[in-house]
């Protein structure tokens, strides 16, 4: 067995009780199975820098052209200095740059769901990569890749559930997650999606071996 590889972050959503009833439930999904399930869990993909200096640039915009139109509005233009402006279009950017750090849906908004969702899959790819999800006998490895921040779910199988599952088979899984992220209850869409993912291995006759191992960590990965 593998032992966990990532470090357990101080955000993590998940209780001591969700934590041994994710294992418990991956345990129980395994022993009808040879295939290995992984689940893995990170508060989000990426930092999103940019998504700060996307909301820092429009509010300073915004600060810039307001504070023109007030002083065409009332014609003071001449006690409207250059300094004066530069010094609102910076207070614009910095409140823009500190509402899309402090705020999380500003913060999606900003990034944009094609950034979202490339950082997710490229996250998820690594996850793979450094758990290993490979390295099982029959290539029966499933990661569950759940990213919090960007209330997204990524399912990749392995090369021996790929040739039998179809892509439309992950689907329903990945939407039982995401509801239970906008629901504020990961835990509890966690474990329904890792008894869905037993079931759709036995569906397509992945069956455990006599001589079967447990060969990757039962536990929740919970990745920086």
């Amino acid at each position: 067995m593998h032992p966990n590889t990532e470090d357990r972050m101080s955000s993590s959503p998940f209780s001591q009780a969700d934590l041994d009833r994710i294992t418990a439930t991956v345990k129980e999904a395994e022993s009808k199975t040879s295939g290995e399930i992984v689940p893995y869990f990170v508060d989000q993909s990426d930092d999103y820098r940019v998504a700060s200096w996307r909301g820092g640039v429009t509010a300073g915009a915004t600060a810039m052209l307001l504070s023109l139109l007030v002083h065409t509005v009332v014609n003071i233009w001449f006690a409207y200095s250059m300094f004066e402006l530069s010094a609102t279009i910076a207070v614009g950017f910095g409140l823009g740059v500190f509402l899309v750090r402090i705020i999380h849906s500003f913060r999606r908004f900003f990034a944009g769901p094609s950034l979202m969702e490339h950082r997710v899959s490229q996250r998820a790819s690594l996850a793979f990569l450094s758990e290993e999800v490979f390295n099982t006998r029959e290539r029966t490895g499933i990661l569950i890749f759940l990213s919090f921040f960007e209330r997204k779910v990524v399912v990749l199988g392995d090369a021996g559930i790929n040739a039998k599952a179809r892509p439309e088979d992950w689907e329903g899984i990945v939407r039982t997650i995401v509801q239970s992220m906008r629901d504020g209850k990961p835990a509890d869409g966690l474990v329904e999606a890792i008894r869905q993912c037993g079931t759709l291995l036995q569906k397509h006759g992945i069956q455990r071996r006599d001589d079967d191992l447990d060969e990757l960590s039962d536990n929740l990965r919970i990745g920086r």
